[in-house]
């Protein structure tokens, strides 16, 4: 005899998942929409819960501080690249791996980025960044930080030993200058879109090259 017992519902867990994902989200795209309009030194934990209708005590279960909140997506662009450069082929060198994972983090990250906060609200943020004292200090570490995952990444994909052999990091060290190089002037144009930074990204990448030239005549 066929069973037509209706399938189960969804579970508990799931659904309460879903909501403390929403929850979270909510809070990120309040907060960010703040930073952007008023400052990020001048926006409170307090207004950023009532902007959600919510407890501090909320917010401080999804975030440590506001720090925490404004380099939120950041963390997730950074692991997108991560991931694009785990996935280049063993035949590119490093160089042109690092420069190929970027440029398809550029293209592919909007649809990962709009899950969470609208895409220009992320691009508006990134500015706030660069353009905030106390948050541009905080970019800095973590840019070291992300330098010495890269590093031990592509020492790993050369079958190199990182604390042997200086290549990795120097070569992270080139390329990360020109990214906070592409970065800061990106962030002092007019063009606040993905397309603009990853034309300029690209560009100046194209350039290490004939910059590390001994005759530039």
């Amino acid at each position: 005899m066929t069973d037509q017992r209706p399938a189960p519902a969804a579970p508990a867990a799931g659904l309460r998942e879903r909501k403390k994902r929403r929850t979270r989200d909510a809070l990120l795209r309040a907060a960010l929409l703040l930073f952007v309009s008023q400052g990020y030194d001048k926006t409170t934990v307090d207004e950023i819960t009532d902007a959600v209708d919510v407890s501090q005590r909320t917010f401080f279960r999804y975030f440590a501080n506001k720090e925490e909140v404004a380099f939120a997506v950041q963390d997730l662009v950074e692991s997108h690249f991560v991931a694009a450069l785990r996935a280049r082929p063993g035949s590119e060198g490093p160089l042109e791996a690092m420069r190929n994972a970027v440029l398809a983090s550029w293209d592919t990250i909007g649809e990962a980025i709009s899950e969470v906060v609208p895409v220009d609200l992320y691009m508006r943020t990134y500015r706030l960044i660069e353009s905030t004292p106390a948050l541009l200090a905080v970019h800095l570490r973590r840019s070291t930080e992300l330098e010495e995952r890269i590093s031990l990444l592509i020492a790993a994909r050369e079958g190199l030993d990182v604390d042997a052999d200086p290549r990795p990091r120097v070569a992270v060290a080139a390329f990360s200058g020109v990214m906070r190089v592409t970065g800061r002037l990106w962030g002092q144009g007019e063009d606040a879109s993905v397309a603009a930074i990853r034309r300029m990204t690209e560009a100046y990448l194209d350039q290490i090259g004939p910059a590390l030239a001994s005759d530039w005549r």
